[in-house]
């Protein structure tokens, strides 16, 4: 395998265990760490999902990364790095392991409708600017069963391809992408160049989800995505609303996806 960042990486910092990489990364970032920093864990005692929720890291099962970032733009901009850092994801998953991989917007990767990997951006600011962005993601590699609360909505890549998969390559692979669409990023402060390509891989494009909200709930269509990141929703009088991730919930109908 060639692929190989050319900065993203630099340094690149591994331990046994750690309570959260992001946590990890972010008392790095007010250190002085550099942005293209990356934090791994063999496990993780107090993994962080999305809204609070826990991510479990069990030892040698997983890949549990955060990259430290010092972008120069406006805060407004930072969460559409969750959505390239799914796009990285995809494209490090079919690269390494040949299966299909799928976003489930904003913040979730699947794997025949089965969520594989989860992501969480977390950003520090000083004087009104920002001062680090951390990208977190977690994906399931080698975890060969799960709770049966979890089983049917969660899988790991060596279940859905039948071998184990080396942490390094995904690893290094993710970074690899995520360079290439961060860079582009950088010059647009949008993401109108990845839109064709996320759209295509986004699982409930067409479908009809639900949306759930602090306030309440509704059902509409799934567009895809706009420049901003934010997910286009056709509701039942034709009226198409943006969805800003927040605390926002996507769910099918029926299920998970």
């Amino acid at each position: 395998m060639e692929l190989k960042a050319k900065w993203m990486g630099i340094p690149w910092n591994w331990t046994e265990e750690m309570d959260s990489t992001n946590e990890w990364a972010k008392r790095d970032a007010k250190n002085g760490a550099p942005s293209g920093a990356v934090y791994i864990a063999d496990s993780q005692t107090q993994g962080k999902g999305r809204i609070g929720r826990r991510w479990e890291t069990p030892k040698g099962s997983s890949l549990a990364l955060s990259l430290l970032l010092r972008p120069d733009f406006e805060a407004e901009h930072a969460p559409m790095l969750t959505l390239i850092m799914g796009m990285a994801a995809c494209m490090a998953i079919e690269k390494i392991t040949g299966l299909t991989a799928e976003i489930k917007w904003p913040n979730d990767v699947v794997i025949n409708k089965k969520k594989t990997t989860g992501i969480l951006t977390e950003m520090g600011m000083s004087e009104g600017k920002i001062s680090y962005v951390v990208v977190g993601i977690g994906i399931n590699l080698n975890m060969e069963s799960f709770p049966e609360e979890l089983a049917y909505k969660a899988t790991s890549l060596k279940i859905e391809c039948g071998h184990e998969i080396n942490r390094d390559e995904i690893a290094a692979a993710l970074l690899f992408y995520f360079e290439q669409y961060y860079e582009k990023f950088e010059q647009t402060h949008n993401l109108g160049f990845l839109i064709e390509e996320y759209n295509n891989h986004l699982v409930n494009r067409g479908k009809e989800v639900l949306i759930k909200e602090k306030d309440g709930e509704y059902t509409g269509i799934s567009r895809g995505i706009n420049d901003k990141g934010e997910l286009l929703v056709e509701k039942k009088d034709g009226n198409c609303v943006e969805i800003f991730s927040g605390e926002v919930s996507v769910r099918g109908l029926y299920g998970y996806v």
